[in-house]
């Protein structure tokens, strides 16, 4: 059971690294541990979601506390109600982006407060594993709680006018096709809006290329405008554009940037360590105070309240709004950015013109590579690059992010993978190539068997 236990939730695959019997004492103790009378769930279409819902409910239940269960859900639905009906805390099964073997629970408290590992879950660990199970004289009760349409109702104040778009679709075979068609209608081209927790058609994790390929080919065939594909939980969502060429998800930050400039909103927003320099000078030109902070929404989430920021985005594609309890959410990013690409459209141009307007820097994009001494290697990295050149600024807490004059990089151990992360970006393609060859000459000598690989 430790092993799925991660910085930001518990994940891995079922029956393996966690299993019903875990799945029951992390329920049992959840009520404890967060202060809850009754707990909302929710859950993906997983082949072994139903199962883990089963032993979820039993633990949560024999340990007096009430439950109630939404049914199918997009992860973002879960935070919302949470916050929006006052529960203290919420459960969503899911695993997210990962294969189809993998499940996970993700754990919110009141006011859709993340629990991650050092936030909640290091704790609830220690109870799972040393404390005795005695469960409550009276055990809770089980209902089912619907509030589709007061979450539809929400996402609508954010739809505008987009029908002079050609919208292309895809699902993922998860959670995006649930209520995608309440929102944008029977007329835009959608792939794989089966729900099919085996995801068929290819996996639900969009930074991957291969995953993306269907879309990309949907928008061509097509002459589409834009292309929106959806995880398999639909936390997330990612973009093609009218070229079907896949939109490095930090970009987008600088759309949700003109739409908040539009209305007249000022304030501060949040990006992770990996964002693109292109994207911070764009955001702060339109008015806005960018903050920086680290990887994942256990951090985000937090980070975007503490500062009461507006909005906010990362490179793995989650968007963040001070209007969604500081949450997440693939939908209302989708409606806002379908919203700014037809006013776009109207004024005679592109999300591919727009797109090389905010880009200013050449990139490697995120580089994996199989490193076990990371620390090491960091290491090796830094004091190399320094050596070339005096750094303007150092950033050091998710990895480093180092910047220079007219380029930085940033390499950061996975939370949830035995992998370096690489990237950096630089005002020439001539110094991006110097500054790569230079990291793989590097960390050449820490790689497992001469592994890498582009995310």
């Amino acid at each position: 059971m430790r092993k799925a236990f991660k910085a930001y939730d518990i994940r891995g695959v079922y029956n393996r690294d966690f299993n019903g019997s875990d799945v029951y004492k992390i329920g049992f103790f959840l009520p404890d541990l967060l202060g809850a009378e009754t707990i909302l769930i929710g859950h993906d279409v997983r082949e072994s979601s139903s199962e883990i819902l089963e032993f979820l409910c039993k633990g949560i239940t024999d340990a007096g506390a009430d439950v109630h269960v939404a049914g199918e859900c997009t992860t973002p639905m879960i935070y919302w109600a949470t916050a929006k009906f006052d529960y203290q805390a919420s459960v969503m099964i899911t695993a997210s982006h990962n294969p189809a073997q993998y499940n996970g629970l993700k754990i919110s408290r009141a006011d859709a407060l993340p629990v991650g590992f050092d936030s909640g879950l290091s704790e609830l660990l220690e109870m799972a594993e040393n404390d005795a199970i005695v469960p409550a004289a009276i055990p809770g009760t089980y209902s089912n709680f619907s509030f589709k349409q007061d979450y539809l109702d929400f996402l609508n104040n954010y739809k505008t006018d987009f029908s002079n778009l050609n919208i292309a679709v895809d699902c993922s075979n998860g959670m995006g096709s649930l209520l995608i068609r309440d929102l944008l209608g029977d007329s835009p081209h959608y792939i794989f809006e089966e729900r099919d927790g085996s995801f068929p058609n290819h996996q639900p994790n969009p930074l991957e290329e291969e995953n993306v390929a269907d879309l990309k080919k949907l928008v061509l065939q097509n002459s589409c405008d834009i292309g929106l594909i959806f995880d398999g939980d639909a936390d997330r969502v990612m973009f093609v554009d009218e070229k079907g060429i896949f939109i490095q998800p930090d970009m987008m930050i600088a759309i949700l940037a003109d739409y908040f400039s539009a209305q007249g909103q000022e304030g501060k927003a949040i990006q992770d360590i990996r964002t693109s320099k292109s994207v911070t000078e764009y955001v702060e030109e339109k008015g806005f105070e960018m903050e920086m902070w680290r990887v994942g929404r256990a951090y985000a989430a937090l980070k975007l309240r503490e500062i009461n920021g507006l909005f906010g985005g990362e490179l793995a594609g989650h968007y963040y709004f001070r209007d969604f309890y500081f949450s997440d959410s693939a939908y209302l990013t989708a409606l806002i950015v379908l919203g700014e690409v037809s006013k776009l459209k109207k004024a005679g141009s592109s999300l591919s013109e727009k797109i090389k307007t905010i880009s200013r820097y050449f990139g490697t994009g995120e580089m994996n590579f199989h490193i076990d001494r990371k620390a090491e290697a960091m290491n090796a990295l830094k004091e190399a690059f320094s050596e070339k050149e005096a750094a303007v600024s150092f950033y050091d807490f998710d990895g480093y992010r180092v910047e220079f004059k007219d380029w930085w990089f940033n390499v950061r151990p996975s939370n949830t993978e035995p992998y370096l992360r690489f990237l950096a970006e630089a005002r020439s393609p001539e110094l991006i190539s110097e500054i790569k060859e230079l990291a793989l000459k590097v960390l050449a000598p820490f790689i497992v068997e001469g592994e890498h690989t582009h995310a």
